[in-house]
């Protein structure tokens, strides 16, 4: 099946959903593939707290009101694992995994990030028995227990905060003796009596009942001496990686997966954009997602307007 756009977005974070808004209401016939649930990283985020004009909202509240306007002026939304892009001069070619081929004059992506693993025996087996690396979908399941923490960034001190809405105890397991994350948020993380920090370890593996996790085993970097916690759940938060597979076959990346983008977010790949979280750029936040939407999208307008 083949199917004819102006422009295909791929992928529906603030990135994806802010460059609908302007190629449509701009009357660019477009449309916006997503393989989960729009919103991107913005579902599984708690509390937002930068996004200007408001001082402290939820997520999920704001990935439902970018959708509602990133499809008010025309653009489609439709389900789309995409497994390969390829381009000619005038036009590229978007095809999903069910076989589904979406044709247009310009792509843009926005497919983001996805969580890098922790790469230990007993990780893969309990993603879903304990591992998780969403706090904010699966953190309810953990009342009254005890889950241990990955890492030591933003992304984990927040989700670390929030696990302590349901957990007894929150073990924040980090490598090093400092945190990488903002002050603010390292404040919080003093401050809260159910959250312990355990310094210079590193996870080695997960342990399970057969039925779902029962602990983690770490080990402190100097002696190499290893020790049980006694968890429930296993939250990593040690980066991310660029969902950016399908585009191996275009010379558009650097060494590290991430699209290379000019001042109008577009690659060397002539109607290929990056916006978001997958293209290189030193601060990766909602307001700096959609600003790639808006200029990815205002510029193919006007490249494919003759503008």
């Amino acid at each position: 099946m083949e199917r004819q756009y102006d422009l295909v977005i791929i992928g529906s974070g603030p990135a994806g959903m802010s460059a609908s808004i302007y190629a449509s209401r701009a009357g660019l016939k477009t449309v916006i593939l997503e393989a989960g649930a729009p919103g991107g990283k913005l579902i599984k985020t708690n509390e937002i707290a930068n996004w200007p004009g408001i001082v402290s909202g939820k997520g999920m509240e704001l990935a439902d009101a970018m959708f509602e306007h990133a499809t008010a002026f025309g653009s489609e939304y439709a389900y789309g694992n995409v497994v390969k892009v390829i381009a000619n001069e005038s036009e590229k070619a978007v095809i999903c995994e069910d076989g589904t081929t979406y044709t247009a004059k310009a792509v843009i992506v926005a497919s983001g990030t996805k969580e890098r693993m922790l790469n230990i025996p007993g990780e893969e087996a309990n993603v879903g028995r304990g591992v998780s690396y969403c706090a904010v979908c699966d953190g309810a399941f953990f009342k009254n227990r005890e889950v241990a923490v990955i890492g030591g960034g933003n992304a984990a001190l927040e989700e670390a905060e929030y696990l302590t809405q349901f957990a007894d105890k929150v073990h924040i397991i980090i490598r090093r003796d400092v945190f990488r994350a903002d002050q603010i948020v390292q404040d919080h993380i003093a401050a809260n009596d159910k959250i312990h920090v355990i310094r210079h370890h590193v996870p080695k593996r997960i342990c399970d009942d057969g039925i779902r996790v029962s602990g983690i085993v770490i080990a402190d970097v100097n002696t190499k001496e290893e020790t049980t916690l006694s968890v429930q759940g296993v939250f990593p938060y040690i980066g991310q990686d660029p969902a950016t597979d399908f585009l191996a076959d275009l010379d558009v990346l650097d060494e590290r997966g991430y699209m290379v983008v000019d001042a109008n977010c577009e690659t060397r790949c002539h109607g290929i954009y990056g916006a978001g979280d997958v293209i290189v750029k030193s601060l990766r936040q909602v307001v700096t997602a959609v600003n790639d939407g808006a200029i990815a999208a205002q510029h193919a307008f006007h490249q494919l307007r003759g503008i």
